[in-house]
């Protein structure tokens, strides 16, 4: 054990983890949480659940973020996503996995993983302290400590762990990219990732509260060039959209510039001639009945309306009477219900930031500042961002854990 303090800001996924690698090895570790309590993002995350990692392989990890993985390579081998489930398991919580090799907790409750993770930090030589640090203190280009509300702490070595500015209730008030600012680092403008989407056509609101599973959505530019495609759940809203696929489609959007499209197919199982075939048995079924009352056994209720006005048909029509070519174009809405993109709803409402620290100026071996001796990153202040199935958590703790292996 070194005779080193190490003060850790924020206590989140990053920041705990980051204290439970000092704590063994250093004589005195101060974490500093400006909340009442630890993790607090994390305890809603997975709508209470927590989604704690995935059980991708490391390059499979990679290609799910989109935001500078390369950065990542050293700190996602260091601390993988079978050592963070080990570590759960190890301190009582045990795990599942389900679709996609998302894990969580057996219980269903976010608060066993954190409360989980604040045992693994939490020791006699770890000093936690609730304040908030309004400045870092440098000399000749090397940390010596902090400055918070109540006074001056001396350290060797600060790592900053403050998340991003996404849910600022939890405390995410981007309070780690005006430090790193304070002593040179570069900040990557903030803005909304895994968020939900604003669209422009009204029958979007009208389906609000209708979650649709097992669909498609494909994002396409203005011009028509597929930037993104992915197949699970998604929900309309009184804005436009959300849910699973929605919020990972949110982080191409960049690339879409404006009157990017959002396309729903319905029934991705099946080709339009399939499609096509079965639509035309429950027409015979219910030959007798107006269009409207005749979709029930193929499509939610709620979103027939939209289908049949989307396609140009007249809902009272007797099913009996609808051509070929109508027919087709019933399919071909179903196949490509299409929304125009309006924007995405504020930074305050995002999943997680993009953008942060510029990973230029830190160390990817450490996460040691390149600029400030003693200085390191961990979790979402730094500018790296994945999609939604436990990769920006894996983040957190892989990042973490590198920052207190090197402090």
């Amino acid at each position: 054990m070194t005779d080193k303090t190490v003060v850790v800001i924020g206590g989140g996924p990053a920041g705990m983890i980051a204290c439970g690698r000092l704590k063994d090895r250093v004589k005195k570790v101060i974490l500093i949480e400006k909340n009442n309590f630890l993790g607090k993002k994390l305890r809603i995350t997975g709508k209470g659940r927590c989604n704690i990692t995935n059980t991708a392989d490391i390059e499979d990890i990679m290609q799910n973020i989109p935001t500078n993985s390369r950065f990542l390579y050293s700190a996602l081998y260091s601390f993988t996503n079978d050592d963070i489930v080990s570590l759960i398991n190890s301190l009582g919580v045990p795990t599942k996995v389900e679709r996609g090799g998302r894990v969580f907790p057996e219980s269903d409750n976010a608060h066993d993983v954190a409360d989980a993770l604040k045992r693994y930090a939490l020791g006699k030589n770890v000093r936690l302290l609730k304040d908030r640090v309004t400045g870092l203190l440098s000399e000749d280009g090397r940390i010596t400590g902090v400055k918070t509300t109540s006074g001056k702490i001396d350290a060797d070595s600060v790592i900053i762990a403050t998340g991003g500015v996404s849910y600022p209730q939890t405390g995410s008030t981007g309070d780690g990219y005006r430090l790193a600012e304070s002593v040179g680092h570069s900040v990557v403008e903030p803005k909304a990732s895994l968020v939900p989407i604003e669209t422009k056509e009204k029958w979007a609101k009208e389906l609000m509260g209708l979650s649709l599973k097992n669909v498609e959505l494909t994002l396409l530019s203005e011009s028509g060039k597929k930037i993104y495609s992915d197949f699970g759940e998604m929900l309309f809203t009184h804005f436009g959209v959300s849910g699973p696929i929605v919020l990972s489609a949110s982080c191409h959007l960049k690339k879409a510039k404006e009157n990017a499209k959002i396309v729903i197919d319905l029934k991705p199982a099946l080709d339009f001639q399939q499609l096509d075939a079965r639509i035309l048995r429950d027409f015979e079924k219910f030959n007798k009945k107006h269009l409207q009352n005749s979709l029930d056994e193929l499509l939610p209720k709620a979103i027939i309306p939209v289908i049949i006005e989307c396609a140009g048909l007249e809902p009272h029509k007797e099913v009996c009477n609808i051509t070929r070519q109508e027919r087709q174009r019933l399919g071909e809405i179903i196949k490509s219900l299409t929304l125009t993109v309006k924007g995405t709803r504020p930074v305050s409402e995002a999943i997680i930031t993009s953008g942060g620290i510029k990973v230029s100026e830190i160390n990817p071996s450490t996460m040691e500042s390149k600029l400030v001796s003693g200085l390191y990153f961990a979790g979402e202040v730094i500018d790296v961002d994945a999609y939604t199935g436990g990769f920006n958590l894996q983040i957190a703790y892989s990042t973490g854990f590198l920052a207190g292996e090197n402090a």
